[in-house]
């Protein structure tokens, strides 16, 4: 039998997304090979495997390029952004290891970034929820990340005793209620879950940011060494069997609530 999400629930996989498109190459200082590996250490592979988003009954949106190229899940304004600080804003200045990822960008050509790429995502994002809460009265986003098993330079202050899953919450989006079916689900096969460590927050879309909570939002991000060859970005052998692990614990988690 096929678990499938509820249909208010909107999975959102941000970070899966390998893609540099040929029309920005030329504004990466990396070459080939370079660029490759930062690409290999940065996206959240095969999430959208992993999470099941082919099971989802109800609404998902799936960022189209590499974070690399803009990051949906930051704020597309820096100066709201505390990764910017690190040049890992919406529009990537420097990579995993604060090295210089692309050239000088006039304010056209970022804006032409967010619009060609981060706007349309978001809208797309906030209609599902519109119409999550339209139908259902309710909206939780299952913000949906792997993270390294080892952490990236970037993560200065980052314990190497990271747990296999860790639960992202926001103060205002994810009640408790919402936090603890998360942690149960998992800590109950097994996992050892640790909540907003190494990483925390829950993104919720802009218009209904620290305004509407009936719309709850929570992060899931998975371990990369419980279903990936880190070496090479492919699945691991047992990769249906984590996926269909991880799969069963967030289904369960929002059938609970």
């Amino acid at each position: 039998m096929i678990l499938r999400y509820p249909d208010w629930a909107v999975l959102h996989l941000p970070h899966d997304a390998p893609d540099i498109p040929t029309e920005v190459r030329e504004q990466f200082l990396l070459d080939d090979a370079e660029l490759g590996r930062e690409i290999l250490r940065m996206t959240d592979h095969h999430t959208v495997d992993l999470f099941g988003a082919q099971h989802a009954a109800g609404p998902v949106a799936i960022a189209p390029v590499s974070r690399l190229v803009v990051d949906v899940e930051r704020f597309a304004d820096d100066a709201q952004e505390p990764m910017a600080a690190a040049g890992m804003g919406a529009v990537y200045t420097h990579t995993s290891s604060s090295r210089p990822l692309r050239r000088a960008l006039d304010p056209a050509e970022r804006e032409a970034l967010l619009e060609r790429w981060y706007r349309p995502h978001h809208r797309r994002l906030e209609q599902l929820v519109e119409g999550a809460l339209r139908q259902h009265g309710r909206a939780v986003v299952l913000d949906a990340h792997s993270f390294p098993s080892k952490p990236l330079p970037y993560e200065r202050a980052a314990s190497s005793d990271r747990p296999d899953i860790c639960i992202g919450t926001d103060p205002f989006h994810t009640p408790a209620a919402l936090r603890e079916a998360f942690v149960s689900a998992f800590a109950s096969e097994g996992f050892r879950v640790a909540v907003d460590t190494p990483f925390s927050g829950a993104l919720v879309p802009v218009r209904y940011y620290r305004q509407d909570p009936r719309v709850q939002s929570v992060m899931v991000e998975v371990n990369r060494r419980l279903y990936l060859d880190e070496a090479t970005g492919l699945p691991a052998a047992d990769f249906a069997e984590v996926a269909a692990n991880v799969q069963a614990c967030c289904i369960a988690a929002l059938g609970g609530l």
